[in-house]
């Protein structure tokens, strides 16, 4: 806990573990595509996100968390990641590429240690450009961008960052994400295609078409046959309707005016 007061309306945290680096030691990001697009499609682009299963020298063995394929990967392709959002070994210009990725918006952030110096930190926000911020350390071990804002621990100073800009170019608003899309293989399967048997309506029974009983293997279908029985029915009372106007106007059309009368013929239309 820092050295202000945290409100009780605060977002939610990002995560508030005492150690840096816990059990997410097994997660890393790719910083660059491997294999390089000059020498074929790459396996993993820059961005993705991985587990670690085994480091094996120069060589580490990685499973992708899209496709649960396990690959090699040069270990200088790849940065393992705490938390979500701390980098290691993320150098400055690196961490604008993953920030700029199509997956990222305002706010995204990352904190990078220092591949060079081991306890350095620098934070990264993405704004109109990505903004960088010197984390700095007290000799009592506190963490700070501000002077005047001291706290005990990263997680500490994120979440406080997340809640307020109070002085950065903007509030914290997630972790750098990746802007893979779904492989092909991870894509959900497009439904089947039913194939129905062609036949001539020539054969079928009327009585089929107006039936609204389930028959089997009938090969008019039960909303068909409803659709159709309401078409006909409709129908129907239309053609009963015409003929009663027909009936309407022949009978209106024999109570005219004589063209010799002298008085006024009171007349109902039927």
């Amino acid at each position: 806990m820092g050295n202000i007061m945290r409100g009780e309306s605060a977002k939610e945290t990002i995560n508030t573990d005492s150690s840096l680096k816990g059990p997410e030691d097994d997660m890393v990001v790719v910083v660059q595509d491997y294999p390089s697009p000059d020498i074929s499609e790459p396996i993993y682009r820059m961005g993705e996100k991985l587990r670690l299963i085994a480091q094996e020298a120069y060589w580490w063995r990685v499973r992708s968390i899209q496709t649960q394929k396990e690959n090699y990967i040069p270990n200088s392709h790849v940065a393992k990641v705490y938390h979500s959002w701390l980098f290691e070994g993320v150098e400055r210009q690196k961490a604008e590429e993953l920030l700029s990725l199509p997956g990222n918006r305002v706010g995204s952030f990352l904190v990078r240690e220092s591949a060079r110096e081991r306890g350095l930190y620098s934070l990264s926000v993405k704004h109109r450009s990505v903004q960088h911020y010197r984390i700095l350390r007290l000799d009592n071990s506190w963490y700070y961008i501000s002077p005047r804002l001291t706290f005990q621990c990263l997680e500490d100073m994120i979440n406080h960052y997340c809640d307020t800009s109070d002085g950065l170019c903007c509030a914290l608003t997630s972790p750098c994400q990746s802007s893979t899309t779904p492989s092909p293989d991870s894509a959900p399967a497009a439904p089947p295609v039913v194939m129905r048997r062609n036949f001539d309506w020539k054969k079928i029974d009327s009585k089929q078409l107006v039936s609204t009983e389930s028959c089997g293997d009938n090969v008019v279908s039960y909303g068909v046959r409803n659709s159709m029985a309401a078409y006909l029915s409709f129908s129907g009372k239309q053609s009963a309707q015409m003929r009663a106007a027909s009936r309407w106007k022949k009978s209106k059309s024999m109570y005219a005016f004589p063209e010799n009368s002298h008085g006024t013929i009171d007349y109902e239309d039927f």
